[in-house]
């Protein structure tokens, strides 16, 4: 398996009200979550901060990561502007930095390097990739010097992404699944109703739990109030085999986030 990094995170995406997102990190981090998600697109970094202050959990013991935007990625832009996500943030280092997306300012021979300058300077443990296709991370392997730790992408049980999986295995990096519950859809699929129903959870808590039981995938499904405590329940799901193939054989094409000029549809891939 790669490095250390709790399969089970907070996402925060939408998290814009600064005491809704300051509450729901700690109250999840109090719960027993270990990794919180942000983003420099999200414009909630310093409210993830200081939802980590409030929380009765030293922060060592936090699995933190945030990515950098699109339009942040030329050499001199991802050194500055990881700097300022640490001072929102209000800490010294993140654990992991992505670029959130190949797009717009993205150019593997800047963009990567620079991630190699701000994990030498200390100021992020690991770096990773997001909605990055098999081309642009065997790319970015051979110009990094340090190892891609994860490639964060939409992948539910409407969303296998078998390709990225294999590649992630292959390769020994994670595969964190962003909108794991697609956005709800799941949330009323019969399949997903019924497990759930024979086994005393949630819908939502058996969608995590076959993401969880797969090799090399971690999720960070977002959550506020009581969905906090809901979503750490998945930890206790046991699927069994006859339950696990009855969700891998859903139709599983569907994405709930997709545009036209996302790396997906690009020639090549």
């Amino acid at each position: 398996m790669p490095g250390e990094m709790p399969r089970l995170g907070l996402g925060t995406y939408q998290q814009t009200d600064r005491e809704t997102c300051i509450e729901s990190v700690r109250r999840a981090l109090e719960a027993g979550y270990r990794h919180v998600d942000t983003a420099q697109g999200y414009g909630n970094e310093a409210h993830v901060g200081e939802g980590l202050r409030r929380a009765d959990v030293d922060r060592e013991e936090v699995f933190l990561a945030t990515k950098l935007s699109t339009e942040n990625l030329g050499y001199e832009d991802v050194l500055e502007t990881a700097g300022e996500s640490l001072d929102r943030l209000g800490v010294d280092r993140v654990d992991l930095i992505y670029v959130h997306w190949p797009l717009d300012t993205y150019d593997p021979e800047e963009t990567l390097p620079a991630l190699d300058e701000i994990r030498d300077r200390g100021l992020v443990e690991h770096v990773g990739v997001s909605n990055f296709e098999p081309r642009q991370l065997a790319e970015a392997r051979e110009i990094m010097d340090a190892p891609v730790f994860a490639n964060q992408v939409e992948c539910h049980a409407l969303l296998h992404q078998e390709d990225l999986l294999a590649d992630a295995r292959e390769h020994d990096y994670w595969l964190v699944a962003y909108s794991p519950l697609a956005k709800g859809d799941l949330l009323d699929h019969p399949v997903l109703v019924d497990v759930a129903e024979s086994h005393g959870a949630t819908p939502a808590q058996v969608a995590l739990a076959w993401l969880l039981d797969r090799e090399h995938v971690a999720a960070i499904p977002k959550a506020t109030g009581d969905h906090v405590e809901e979503n750490l329940g998945a930890l206790a799901v046991d699927l069994d085999p006859a339950d696990a193939a009855r969700i891998d054989a859903i139709e599983a094409e569907r994405r709930v986030v997709d545009f036209d000029a996302a790396p997906w549809h690009a020639s090549g891939d």
